[in-house]
């Protein structure tokens, strides 16, 4: 009885052995493989995630800067053209003077 006891823990002793190693060759496997990727985005020139996001916020900002200054430029562009109608409008045709011809002179002259 003794006997199969000492052989079940043997074995379970070498089980275990063997799980540990394959853990521990998964972890190694895990960690070349993170390596190999990672040397390959490297050569691929890839932007990191907080790179990437730092450029988003700027366009996005960029994009309401520029969405306002259209605004703006609509509002002073109606404005212009309210200020040159209110010219034209105000614009009265000058008054001609009446000219009368003096004697000897062909062309008449102003009062």
């Amino acid at each position: 009885m003794q006997s199969e006891n000492r052989l079940l823990d043997d074995l379970a002793k070498i089980a275990g052995g063997a799980f540990s190693s394959f853990s521990t060759l998964k972890d190694e496997a895990e960690a070349r493989l993170h390596e190999k990727l990672e040397k390959i985005l490297v050569r691929m020139d890839l932007v990191k995630r907080d790179e990437f996001e730092a450029v988003q916020a700027m366009a996005i900002r960029a994009r309401k800067e520029n969405e306002a200054l259209a605004t703006q430029l609509e509002e002073l562009k109606a404005q212009l053209r309210g200020q040159l109608a209110d010219r034209a409008t105000k614009k009265r045709p000058k008054q001609q003077k009446q000219r009368t011809a003096v004697k000897g002179d062909p062309s008449p002259k102003e009062d």
